[in-house]
């Protein structure tokens, strides 16, 4: 098996700075000793302006067979063609799993992306050409997709490589013969060579379709470590982890699964910094929350007393997402609830109430965002906790669209301004999540009321809450959606008021009381009144629909 890596270079950065990525000097031809092979590294040309080195790995297919023999793994010992093919194949020369598993025992730490001689050297991004003779793909009907792109072109076009794939004849002295079913390939790109060889070393043996040794559960790991930062994106993520597991569906659905959170953990982070200095009139704690506020002026508030500062009008109202949490943890009380999640936990506001009840034995939080969390430990001074004390809080990642085991067993679960952030057609998956799977016998959801929104001067017509609102409803809204979750899961519900009620419009935030199988309690705030100003509509089965939302997740 043959690869070769190339970069060119300039006055400034000469191309023979790759000898200090790889940590292979450009003067020396090495030798390394690996599980099937022995692999051996030179640099054909080494000079400023273009430098290129080469890693052939030379595989004893017999000593393979031998090894794999009573393993669970390797190809069939039966006799036949099956026999055969044991010892007349293409693993000395096709790249495959076997040079995936090279390239990472000798550039081990060039795809960690350290060079600890040149600090800063392997953060840099390089113009680079990977050359690979012979290649096989293989896996059908996956080889193209529906827009007849091959599957090569799938996998590296998308991680911003130019590909160029020529077929290999049979045999050049008989063209009449045609094509084999390998291809030689070259893929040109700018990017880090860490990059380069993490994508290599998931992709190789995905093309090949197969691999040389028995794929255990930790080959999600392996793919999952090799695939942070890219493979989550990947629109054929999927059928990466697929092909990468040789079609062990459960392996392979844990791999889609955890792919999708760190997707969705990317978006809900880079959402966070990008909206980190809007206005989110309902989670916040500081000035910017207009607390409760019907003027419209944000006032001066202690975010984390609640307390007003006098002034001339007299003090300053508690913040709305104080009075929020207070509402919740009333709420809460009445339920006897012992053990609580807090869904979307966020920063930790909420966990951190929580742990403060004396009745509360158990507190999950869980939110998409690795940031959030990290967030919250700090807040929470987690590490800080007595034995004790620690033993009632955890803090875990998840997404809420998803069924997670780990959510059974609670007494109670909070939705605090969190459905509105969601798209709406994921509500569906959150309501099966939670009501149907998790089942805790109380959940408390909160919400914006989008009518009360023009008692706030400071928010434009029209406008949102906060940028990453999908959608806000009307008290109706609200209430049918609440209803109908009730019905179809088994629960009732009641509606109280968070904040101050304004006689026409409402209060500014709007709660849920579901119960499981307990009467109906009364409700404490009206349906409608006046005429509401809504950015969704209830459909026929009464899921609001947006009619200004925005995409993502």
């Amino acid at each position: 098996m043959f690869i070769s890596i190339s970069t060119t270079g300039t006055a400034d950065r000469p191309a023979t700075d790759l000898g200090f990525l790889l940590h292979k000097h450009p003067e020396k031809a090495q030798r390394f000793t690996t599980s099937h092979g022995e692999a051996h590294v030179f640099y054909p040309e080494a000079g400023a302006e273009l430098c290129t080195v080469a890693l052939v790995l030379e595989v004893d297919p017999i000593a393979l067979v031998r090894r794999a023999r009573g393993k669970g793994r390797g190809p069939s010992t039966a006799s036949g063609a099956g026999a055969l093919s044991q010892y007349v194949n293409d693993r000395p020369y096709a790249a495959s799993s076997l040079l995936a598993v090279a390239l990472r025992t000798v550039f081990r730490t060039a795809m960690k992306g350290v060079c600890e001689q040149r600090p800063g050297l392997a953060d840099q991004e390089r113009p680079l050409t990977v050359v690979l003779p012979a290649v096989q793909v293989g896996g059908g009907a996956e080889r193209r997709s529906p827009d007849e792109r091959p599957l090569v072109n799938r996998l590296f076009e998308p991680l911003g490589w130019r590909v160029a794939a020529t077929p290999v004849p049979l045999d050049e002295a008989f063209p009449e013969w045609g094509e084999s079913r390998y291809l030689r390939l070259e893929l040109t790109g700018t990017l880090r060579l860490a990059d380069a060889l993490q994508q290599l070393y998931v992709l190789l043996p995905v093309l090949d379709g197969a691999k040389h040794y028995w794929v255990a559960p930790d080959e999600v790991d392996k793919l999952l470590g090799a695939g942070e930062g890219w493979l989550a994106d990947h629109p054929d993520r999927a059928l990466i982890s697929r092909r990468y597991l040789v079609r062990r569906w459960s392996l392979a659905n844990e791999a889609i699964r955890q792919l999708e959170l760190a997707r969705l953990a990317e978006t809900d982070d880079r959402e966070a910094e990008e909206f980190d200095n809007a206005v989110d009139l309902d989670r916040s704690d500081g000035p910017e929350s207009v607390a409760g506020s019907t003027s419209g002026t944000a006032p001066d508030v202690d975010a984390d007393t609640g307390s007003g500062t006098r002034s001339a009008d007299g003090p300053r109202p508690v913040p709305l997402a104080r009075q929020r949490r207070e509402v919740i943890l009333a709420a809460l009380r009445e339920s006897g609830a012992a053990k609580v999640l807090d869904l979307g936990c966020g920063q930790g506001e909420l966990v951190g109430d929580l742990l403060k009840e004396p009745t509360v034995t158990s507190v999950l939080g869980v939110d998409v965002s690795v940031t959030a969390l990290a967030a919250a430990a700090r807040k929470l001074k987690l590490d800080r906790l007595s034995e004790r004390q620690a033993a009632r809080v955890r803090l875990v990642q998840g997404a809420l669209t998803y069924t997670d085991a780990r959510l059974k067993g609670y007494d109670a679960a909070v939705l605090s301004e969190v459905i509105e952030h969601l798209d709406l057609p994921r509500l569906p998956a959150l309501e099966h999540a939670v009501f149907g799977a998790a089942r805790p016998a109380t959940v408390v959801v909160t919400t914006p009321n989008v009518e009360y929104n023009v008692r706030w001067e400071s928010l434009p017509a029209g406008h949102a809450r906060h940028a990453d609102h999908r959608f806000e409803w009307t008290r109706a809204e609200f209430r049918d959606w609440a209803e109908r979750v009730a019905e179809s899961y088994g629960y009732t519900v009641a509606f109280r008021p968070v904040g101050p009620e304004d006689p026409e419009v409402g209060p500014p935030t709007q709660l849920a009381l579901f119960h499981r199988g307990t009467g109906t309690t009364a409700s404490t705030t009206p349906t409608t009144t006046g005429t509401p100003t809504t950015t969704g509509t209830p459909s026929s089965t009464g899921t609001p629909s947006s009619t200004d939302t925005p995409e993502g997740s």
